[in-house]
């Protein structure tokens, strides 16, 4: 394993399922998908069975709270060791690169592992890896538990790079037909097509060098429009934010105890380019469930004057209003029960994006009880569904431009949690590579 700590990357062995192993059945979606559709992950178990799968490996947070949770982390630590002690999992050492298809569109990225000591999700942060997101340190702890113990790692976490000039991942893709194929396989579901490509020497160096040169001070400053002190952004915060930050945390309470060279100061990640045509950022809405107190009432007395109600037809309707919406007002739609649809106008927001307005409103209401609780979803069908049934209410909010993510949390910090989903949920990552962390 090497590690080039000045860009804060590790070179990783990484193990993938041995010749024979069903990879269909083995990869399956990202833990945190599907939270409010338990139907979803009932077919992931069928189609399963008892075969080889990383859903053994993981923890659906749709199971987070039902009975059972610590059973079912043992169950996963003592798996990891025996698909380990059984040769299920081989391992490889070197970078992989890997290609996701998927409702048309092909992301490429690369899996690496990042240096946990280059990486701060505090409020505030001026680390080489940052959080793009709030991280709510509440929701760490369950996580942990999973991870520590653990003897392998199989990440869903998704760091971006900002280059536009498609230096570090691009190249990969030319030159494809001269790597070796780790891996070529269709996902389950209607998750569309998966590949992977082993990295060679050769090809490692020039990834290493472009993202040296995207990390120079001079070169940031210039693509930024801002003083060369500012400190460098290289690695920002996708998809997974609470599962690097888990890993975060974990690393600084054993350092101590284990020093510097332990498997767990690293995370194992794949990292993609934010100008990559195949990726789209999309806007991650809200469902409540359970109302127990008039939600137009708590919005009325919450922005008062600033609020205004417009019931319209369909949901088609407050779809077209709501991402169409370019005045000072903030556009944002409403789905409740019984009561049809509807667009929310906040008049002198408080943030410069809707979702933003919205959240600390929200997180109010729930302290409050005004919910039994709350979720977040992907989907324009799915937040019409699930908010238009008995007791619940949904809040379609409008996207944000990929283009304008790295000088935001570059100049402004952390967006509100839960601000975009890099693509809809059958998009997301599988979980396919492991790491050992122990």
């Amino acid at each position: 394993m090497k590690i080039i700590s000045d860009i804060g990357i590790q070179i990783p062995q990484i193990y993938l399922p041995k010749p024979g192993i069903d990879l269909k059945k083995w990869a399956v979606i990202a833990c945190d998908q599907f939270t409010s559709e338990p139907e979803y992950w009932n077919q992931v178990e069928q189609i399963v069975g008892d075969a080889p799968s990383t859903l053994n490996l993981t923890f659906p947070e749709v199971y987070l709270e039902k009975p059972g949770a610590e059973q079912r982390i043992q169950n996963i630590q003592s798996t990891m060791r025996e698909y380990l002690d059984a040769g299920i999992l081989q391992p490889r050492e070197g970078l992989i690169y890997v290609e996701r298809t998927v409702a048309g569109k092909t992301r490429k990225g690369i899996v690496l592992a990042l240096d946990l000591e280059h990486y701060d999700y505090n409020k505030g942060s001026s680390s080489l890896i940052r959080a793009t997101e709030g991280t709510i340190i509440d929701r760490l702890p369950p996580r942990m538990k999973i991870r520590e113990g653990a003897a392998l790692e199989l990440p869903h976490i998704l760091v971006l790079i900002d280059d536009p000039n498609h230096m570090v991942i691009e190249p990969l893709s030319a030159a494809k037909s001269k790597l070796e194929k780790l891996y070529d396989f269709d996902l389950m579901l209607d998750s569309g097509h998966l590949a992977g490509y082993a990295v060679n020497a050769d090809f490692e160096n020039k990834v290493v060098s472009a993202l040296r040169d995207l990390s120079k001070p001079e070169t940031f400053a210039a693509k930024y429009g801002i003083g060369k002190d500012k400190p460098v952004l290289l690695f920002a915060m996708g998809d997974g934010n609470h599962s690097l930050a888990t890993a975060k945390a974990i690393w600084e309470k054993i350092k101590p105890q284990v020093g510097m060279d332990h498997p767990a100061r690293y995370a194992l990640v794949e990292i993609e380019n934010v100008h990559d045509e195949g990726l789209e950022f999309e806007p991650i809405h809200r469902v409540l469930f359970g109302l127990k107190k008039s939600l137009f009432a708590a919005l009325q007395s919450t922005f008062g004057a600033n609020f205004t109600y417009t019931s319209v037809a369909n949901a088609e309707e407050m779809v077209n209003r709501v991402d169409a919406a370019d005045g000072e007002k903030q556009a944002i739609g409403l789905i409740v029960a019984g009561k049809g649809f509807g667009v929310l106008e906040i008049a002198h927001p408080s943030s410069n994006l809707p979702v933003g307005t919205i959240q600390p409103f929200l997180d109010q209401y729930m302290k409050d009880g005004s919910a039994e609780k709350i979720d977040y979803v992907h989907g324009e069908d799915v937040v019409v569904r699930l908010g238009g049934q008995p007791n619940n209410a949904g809040i379609y909010l409008p996207g944000m431009s990929k283009s304008d993510l790295f000088k935001t949390v570059i100049l402004d910090g952390a967006l509100p949690r839960k601000t975009f989903s890099m693509g809809e949920a059958r998009e997301k990552r599988f979980y396919m590579e492991a790491r050992k962390i122990a």
